[in-house]
Parts: structure tokens; sequence; C-alpha cells
């Protein structure tokens, strides 16, 4: 009688399904590279075939694997089922999981979210990864990416969160030392604060797709953080996210009936993670955040 696969190897080979990369789920398992390759080798011999295969994308299921998934998910909720009942917390979420985000957005809203869930779920682990990227292709070994603009993607899920407002804003300061333009012409003569565009991936966010004249002098920086404590501190006039300033009389908005632009913020996963208990409760934390912060994105 042929053996049967190892529960734990196809555990392991879910969790390459899920974060796409070798040296992710040993990080995630607490082992090595060499180990995750031993034990998904050892897999591919009992099931008698390959059940990843690299793509430029990190690894990728066969059809194989995707059946061994299948399994593999089968016996996540069975010991999930069974965790909870020892826990004597049926509903209870744990385990790991891995957010990349972008800096403001992870602060404002991510954050609360995720600290909400753990209070509901005190076993689950949170991991968040800032960064202003576009959607990756390979998912960086993360779970989930909470991502802004575009999100041209071939073998992932996206799953739309909410729109927000880039709008102009400069300090009262600022304003009565050198005035605010009465046109976007006059923009043009003032200092303007953003990213540095040479580091930048998701270009709707720069000052260069933005249609504004070229600034007299510029203040860039890669953290939306140093931008606002830029602009507060008098650098000049700033294209910074409403739901971080509105509102505050440390910042005074600049021809906010003339200028305005709107970016859209995603959650993106593989498949495989979307299922994933976890990834779930993690995606309605954001989608209730959102939902009763609505005014402030909108604001």
């Amino acid at each position: 009688m042929r053996r049967l696969p190892s529960p734990d190897d196809l555990l392991i080979l879910l969790t390459v399904a899920r974060l796409g990369r070798f040296n992710a789920v040993a990080e995630t398992l607490g082992t090595t590279h060499t180990t995750i390759s031993r034990r998904i080798l050892a897999l591919d011999r009992q099931l008698g075939g390959r059940t990843l295969e690299r793509s430029p994308h990190g690894w990728e299921l066969t059809g194989l694997g995707a059946s061994a998934v299948a399994a593999a998910e089968a016996i996540e909720e069975t010991l999930g089922s069974l965790s909870g009942l020892i826990s004597d917390d049926r509903g209870g979420l744990s385990g790991l999981v891995r957010i990349s985000t972008s800096d403001g957005f992870g602060a404002e809203f991510v954050t609360p979210a995720l600290v909400r869930l753990q209070h509901r779920h005190p076993l689950l682990n949170v991991e968040m990864l800032s960064a202003t990227r576009k959607v990756s292709q390979n998912r960086s070994g993360v779970d989930l990416e909470v991502v802004v603009g575009r999100t041209d993607v071939t073998n992932a899920q996206t799953i739309f969160l909410t729109n927000y407002f880039l709008r102009l804003y400069a300090s009262p300061g600022y304003a009565a030392e050198r005035g605010l333009p009465e046109t976007l012409d006059g923009v043009g003569q003032h200092g303007f604060v953003s990213y540095v565009e040479s580091a930048l991936q998701v270009a709707e966010l720069g000052h260069r797709s933005s249609q504004l004249p070229m600034p007299k002098s510029s203040f860039q920086a890669t953290s939306i953080f140093a931008q606002v404590e830029a602009v507060r501190r008098g650098a000049g006039i700033g294209l910074l996210p409403n739901f971080m300033v509105a509102g505050k009389p440390e910042f005074v908005p600049v021809l906010p009936d003339a200028f305005q632009r709107q970016l859209p913020i995603w959650a993106v996963a593989r498949p495989e993670s979307l299922r994933s208990g976890q990834v779930q409760a993690v995606i309605a934390a954001l989608k209730e955040e959102v939902d009763q912060r609505q005014e402030l994105l909108a604001g």
C-alpha cells in the first residue's frame, strides 16, 4: 500500500502556495530554506509528481499541487477546529498573518483594524511591513498586500477597499509668510513637498503625474510622515493624503476647489491566501475600519 503523504509536508506546501517564496515560508515556520526545499521534494516523491513550478512570479502550483493544497486546507480547517476545542474558543484564530501596506494608510487604518482583530483573537500574530509600492507580482512573502493605485496582476485576486483623496496643503505660518497661490499655475512659484520621484513606484502619488507646474524648490522624501512634517514646518505646499491632515489646524487647504486626486486602495492576495481564515478576518477588519471612517477618507 502506498504511504500517504505527510500532513506536515502538505501544510508546508500550503504555506508556499500562499507566500510564494521558500525563504518567507522558512522564516514563518522557524526553519531553513533547505528544510522547506527538502520537505517539498519528499512530498513530490510521495505524490509521484511535481507540486510546484518556478515562474517569474515566484513558486506556482501545478495541477497536482492544487489538489494537494485542497487536502492541506482541509487538514488546516480540521486542526483549527481541534485547537478551538482545546482552547474552549471555537471561533478563535491563531498563527501568523503577514500584511504589506503603504505607510500612511497602514498607520491610520490598517493598524487599528489589526489591533482590534487581535483583541478578538489573542492567539493571532501579526507582521505588518510598510512599503509604498505598486502591487508585487510574486506577493513578496506576504499573505496580503494593501496597495494604492492600479493593480495589474495576473496571479492574484484584488479586493477594493476604498477611495481616498490627495489634496494640496500648506502650514498657516507658510501661508502668512509667503501667501498662497490663487491659481494652479501659481503653485510653481512656491516650494513643493512630495515623494522622491526617482524612488517612487506608484506614479499617481508623485508630482510629475499631477500636471502641476514645476515648483520653485522642492522637498522630497520617501516617507509620507516626513512629507507631512515638512509641510507642517513650512517647507512648502504638499500633495498629501486628506485622511492624514484634513481638519487639523496645522494644515491649510490650498486651492481646494481647483485640484484634487482620487486614488483607490486595494487588498491583493493569492487565491490560496484568500481562503485562509486569518486573511479573511483581516480583510473583514479592514473593510469594517474604512466603512466606519468614510467621512475622514472623503474629507
